[in-house]
């Protein structure tokens, strides 16, 4: 279940892309998919050595061209250990929320981009993670540990993008169905995944996710401008930075 939109970010064959905050890898593995030279980066090492294996059978299964490499690093976003201008295409997909230095964080996004390249962020839109904030103090930072530390306005983070450098130059939202799951989840406990409804609702993410029928399809696009559960901004470096 890819957050990006690769149509719009434009990952190419030749293009060194920087998944941040990589997670268990979903944008790693898309990107390794068109060809890219892939660094997955995150704090976690159980997700790299996850993103690591699940290569090496994409690579085995012939589901990746054989010119696809992926390197997993670990690293802290606010002081990443790559030279400046290392990647055509970055990734930090909910990342931004959990840092409490975010200016520092992008200001590295800034400097390891290479002039021209493009940038994807996204964050947990603002209506769907104020209610979730709303519903319950167990839902982020500081009883949630490394959970959120704030909650984004749109143009919140793009002036932030722009004062370091980043152009904003698109934007959409996505996983609108998503929003009423973590609404529940924070009604009946972030961490209660056992309650009927939350297997319930999550049983028919699932088949959502999986089946992608026409109706669901239809449905979250109409939903998306108001319940979309992530925000997605894209940027630009500018050539002659």
């Amino acid at each position: 279940m890819l957050t990006v939109d690769y149509e719009r970010l434009v990952v190419e064959d030749d293009h060194k892309v920087l998944d941040l905050g990589c997670g268990f890898g979903r944008h790693a593995y898309e990107s390794l998919r068109r060809g890219a030279t892939v660094t997955a980066c995150d704090m976690a090492l159980p997700e790299l050595q996850e993103v690591r294996a699940t290569y090496a059978a994409m690579l085995e299964a012939g589901e990746v061209p054989d010119s696809a490499i992926v390197f997993a690093c670990a690293g802290d976003a606010t002081k990443l250990p790559f030279d400046d201008g290392s990647f055509d295409r970055i990734i930090a997909s909910e990342v931004l929320e959990h840092i409490p230095d975010d200016d520092s964080a992008l200001q590295e996004l800034f400097r390891v981009l290479k002039p021209g390249g493009k940038i994807a962020i996204t964050i947990p839109a603002y209506l769907p993670e104020k209610i979730c904030w709303a519903l319950s103090d167990e839902y982020h930072a500081p009883k949630e540990i490394g959970g959120h530390v704030r909650i984004y306005k749109k143009s919140e983070l793009k002036a932030k993008m722009q004062s370091q450098g980043l152009e904003p130059i698109d934007y959409h939202r996505a996983h609108a169905l998503h929003s009423p799951y973590w609404w529940l989840k924070c009604a009946v406990g972030p961490k209660n995944n056992d309650h009927p409804l939350v297997k319930t609702y999550l049983r028919f993410l699932t088949w959502d996710i999986v089946k992608q029928p026409w109706v669901t399809r239809i449905l979250e696009k109409l939903l998306q401008p108001v319940l979309g559960k992530s925000a997605i901004i894209y940027a630009q470096k500018a050539a002659t930075a």
